[in-house]
């Protein structure tokens, strides 16, 4: 118990960030109309490749009995590809609503 509170009081300042930015991005995503959404598809996709590169990173260079590293480098890896994948389908379908369809006259 004490190792756990030793690293909430190390790791203070980082906490009170990441807590901060959940907040402020829910927020943020909440407040933006429905027509915006692809194009924050988009963006976000850019942003989880990102997570995945630094996942993958973080996962190089932990140690390998560090058990907890590894599981959670390979969560991250896993759920940021499916994010990834997920957003660019979805921004392809949307943006297939945009393109004109064929008639059955012109074939």
């Amino acid at each position: 118990m004490e190792q756990i509170i030793a690293f909430f009081t190390e790791h203070y300042d980082k906490i009170t960030i990441v807590i901060l930015s959940i907040f402020l991005g829910v927020e943020i995503i909440g407040r933006v109309p429905s027509v915006l959404h692809t194009p924050l598809m988009s963006g976000a996709n850019a942003i989880h490749g990102v997570v995945v590169i630094g996942a993958i990173i973080i996962m190089g260079q932990a140690e390998a009995d560090n058990y907890l590293a590894l599981i959670l480098g390979f969560l991250a890896v896993v759920l940021g590809t499916l994010n990834v994948v997920g957003g660019f389908v979805v921004t392809d379908r949307m943006l297939e609503m945009f393109k004109k369809k064929k008639s059955a006259n012109s074939k």
